[in-house]
This record gives structure tokens, C-alpha cells and sequence, in this order.
């Protein structure tokens, strides 16, 4: 009796613990290219794909430097991702591209390497360097508060093509 009581609870812990795993694996997402930053865009993966892309399509290739374990690009690319205005231009006109390593083009560094950094690049391949944020000291970061001055850009960004065409 002792014996079957024994090896019946022993059962029970390894189903539950096979179970409780099971359970972990399931609440996990899967990583995407968005990585947090719109699961509905379309996410290029290399910034050489995005600029064949920009080519090709004739549209803007928008570039967000960020890292994860930073908490300026984590509260930007929380109210990045809740704003519908942003994240339907991002899905329908743009070509998007989210790095957390630098490239090679120094172009998109030019006015150093920090995080978050967003920068734009016409169907030309010109990085639009004349495309900044408000602040003097990092051109081209933006906070979660503007929003509203990166939704500009993003509009220039599309008129300037549309004047070059």
C-alpha cells in the first residue's frame, strides 16, 4: 500500500511539473522582428534589405536604434507601439527597420551612437540627416511625450518624396 501511495505521488509530481513547463513555454512569445515595437508592421531584417526595399517600393526606410535593456527605448517603444497614427503610417508607408547594433553606414550616426535614435532614409538611399528631433544634444531621439514631433517627421519624410517624384 505504502509502495502504490509512493509511486502515485511520484506520477503526480511529474506530470504537474511536465504541466507547469508546459504552462511557461505556452505564455512565451514568440520573438518577432517587431520586437515590441508594432507586431502589425512589417519588419525588414538587415538595413541592406531595407534599403533594396525603400528602392523598390519608393518608400521612406525609417530606422529605430534602441537597445532592451534601456529604459528610455523601452517607455518610447511602449507609446510607440499604442499609437495608432504611428503605427498605421509605419505599417502602410514606410519601410521599418528596428536595430538594437549599429551598421556600417556612418551616415546614421551623425551625431554619435545613442539610443533611442530614429532616423530616415529616402528612396534615394539618402539618410535624411535634415530630419531631426527637438533636442540639440541628440538629434534624432525622441521621448514618449513627442510623439507628436515624430509624426511630423514621419509626414515629412513622406512629402519629400512626393515633391522629388
Amino acid at each position: 500500500m505504502l509502495h502504490s501511495a509512493l509511486g502515485l505521488s511520484l506520477l503526480l509530481i511529474a506530470v504537474s511539473s511536465n504541466f507547469a513547463m508546459a504552462i511557461k513555454k505556452e505564455k512565451r512569445a514568440p520573438q518577432t522582428l517587431s520586437r515590441g515595437w508594432g507586431d502589425d508592421i512589417t519588419w525588414v531584417q538587415t538595413y541592406e534589405e531595407g534599403l533594396y526595399q525603400a528602392k523598390k517600393s519608393n518608400k521612406p526606410l525609417m530606422v529605430i536604434h534602441h537597445l532592451e535593456d534601456c529604459q528610455y527605448c523601452q517607455a518610447l517603444k511602449k507609446t510607440f507601439a499604442e499609437n495608432e497614427e504611428i503605427q498605421e503610417m509605419a505599417q502602410n508607408n514606410f519601410i521599418m527597420l528596428n536595430l538594437m547594433h549599429e551598421t556600417t553606414d556612418k551616415n546614421l550616426s551623425p551625431d554619435g551612437q545613442y539610443v533611442p535614435r530614429i532616423m530616415f532614409v529616402d528612396p534615394s538611399l539618402t539618410v535624411r540627416a535634415d530630419i531631426t528631433g527637438r533636442y540639440s544634444n541628440r538629434l534624432y531621439t525622441y521621448e514618449p511625450q513627442d510623439l507628436p514631433f515624430l509624426i511630423d517627421n514621419m509626414k515629412k519624410a513622406l512629402r519629400l518624396i512626393q515633391t522629388e517624384l
